[in-house]
């Protein structure tokens, strides 16, 4: 007997029941806020406003192409810049488009493959930065944008856009164009990013692509249609010139990145859009049915993608709510609310883990006539009723997005990989607390990148042209 005269079981039984009605409360206060998203968006379908249109960059009445300026951030990526690189002067053409490729002078293999793949082409700008990397993302960025305005003050000509990529990124042919379009009256836009499918790691990385299916055909759709403000994936966005010139200008400085966050791409959209600028989400499909988007390899290793969600989790979450706050507009404050709930869901299912073990333990400590199995109060049976029909509702979105996309294999497997998300998301809500908690000591950000060994366009039987 333990003190309260509960026996040990008793204990455990009681502890169950509690953490089971907290977690189950809040996981129906998620699946409603879900619910909310789906039929708006379900809505927006029925009415036509959620179907994308289909795009030709080739029509007669198209308006002639505006200069804009690519920026690629690069650290030890010398084994896919190049395929990077080739690809985009390929697909993108037009010769007053200029790409700036950031590296540090302590890194020479992505310098010497940037220099190959650019075979002298005259559109590349490698910029090279004096200090030894890694220092941030939003570091390097910086100095493709103090290499921009002086080649526009050099050159007498401004671009109308700044656009932005990662090193691994297979831009769409496309993309150049509609963002070109789309910018002429917005001040942001933001393509869709589709992470493929791999076959030697159906698990890890390949879960992205159920992910990034959902939320770039149904939440972001949503938020534009809300008119809440866009936030930026880093990839397959374009950004005005005189946008991006403001935002530096009110920040003090002559850098529109912010140094000091590892989500540098996610509050520069935030930031245009509460100065009044238009930020828009664009889905387009080409005449044959493909997606317009920048295609990647995400993560194959456990590590990796708990790694880079890590980022996302602390930049987005944690350093977002110190740094933006709450303002705004009511469907502001929920959006972003939607955006830093990853450290509450990582904890919810840390509970759903300890619920379920307790309650294996309750119920071997039943079948050898231990200890009673309790009955559930009936208020709390409703609930977890509701929660799993949810559940199943959201099993159906997911497949039903990711199946669009990527076929009906990959829509089973996406339902299959659930376990899998939710053991990484664990995992990186966990790392990015620790490393919040080190943020507050005074530890200063650092770009905690991930490690990219496979391009798309060096596939054999690539994903497109």
């Amino acid at each position: 007997m333990l003190t309260g005269g509960l026996s040990l079981l008793e204990w455990v039984v009681l502890v169950q029941r509690e953490l089971l009605l907290f977690a189950a409360v809040f996981f129906l206060i998620g699946a409603l806020d879900e619910f909310a998203i789906d039929f708006a968006w379900l809505w927006l379908r029925l009415t036509g406003r959620a179907r994308p249109a289909v795009y030709d960059p080739a029509r007669p009445d198209r308006p002639p192409l505006r200069q804009a300026a690519v920026f690629i951030p690069a650290w030890q990526e010398d084994r896919v810049i190049g395929a990077t690189v080739r690809h985009m002067l390929r697909v993108w053409p037009d010769r007053t488009l200029r790409i700036y490729i950031g590296c540090y002078c302590n890194d020479p293999a992505t310098i010497e493959a940037v220099a190959a793949a650019a075979s002298g082409d005259d559109r590349v700008r490698l910029v090279i930065n004096e200090a030894e990397g890694p220092t941030t993302k939003a570091d390097c960025l910086n100095r493709l944008y103090a290499a921009l305005e002086s080649d526009e003050a050099r050159s007498g000509t401004r671009a109308a856009s700044v656009l932005l990529h990662d090193a691994e990124d297979m831009v769409d042919p496309a993309a150049l164009s509609l963002i070109d379009e789309c910018l002429r009256g917005a001040d942001l836009v933001q393509l869709p990013v589709l992470p493929l499918p791999q076959a030697e790691s159906r698990w890890v990385g390949s879960h992205y692509c159920e992910e990034f299916a959902e939320s770039h055909s149904k939440g972001l759709v949503v938020r534009d249609a809300l008119g809440a403000g866009i936030p930026l994936a880093g990839v397959g966005c374009g950004i005005a010139r005189d946008a991006l010139a403001r935002l530096a200008s009110g920040r003090g400085t002559h850098a529109p990145f912010a140094t000091d966050s590892l989500t540098e791409d996610y509050e520069l959209g935030l930031g245009i859009a509460e100065m009044g600028g238009r930020t828009r989400f664009v889905r387009y499909r080409s005449a044959d049915g493909r997606l317009i988007a920048t295609r990647a390899f995400f993560p194959a290793r456990l590590h990796q993608a708990v790694r880079q969600k890590t980022r996302w989790i602390l930049g987005i979450a944690f350093q977002g709510w110190d740094r933006l706050g709450w303002h705004g507009r009511p469907v502001e404050v929920w959006m972003r609310l939607r955006d830093r709930r990853g450290p509450f869901a990582a904890l919810l299912l840390g509970i759903a883990l300890a619920v379920l073990f307790l309650a294996g333990i309750g119920s071997a400590a039943s079948l050898a006539g231990w200890n009673a199995a309790p009955e559930l109060p009936p208020a709390l049976e409703t609930i977890l009723m509701v929660n799993i029909a949810a559940l199943l509702w959201r099993c159906a979105f997911r497949f039903g997005f990711t199946a669009r996309e990527h076929g009906f294999g990959e829509g089973i497997r996406a339902v299959l990989r659930l376990p899998v998300a939710n053991f990484i998301a664990m995992l990186a809500g966990r790392r990015a607390l620790f490393a919040y908690v080190r943020s507050l000591r005074g530890a200063r950000p650092q770009w905690d990148k991930t490690e990219h060994d496979a391009h798309p366009a060096l596939l054999p039987r690539r994903i497109m042209p």
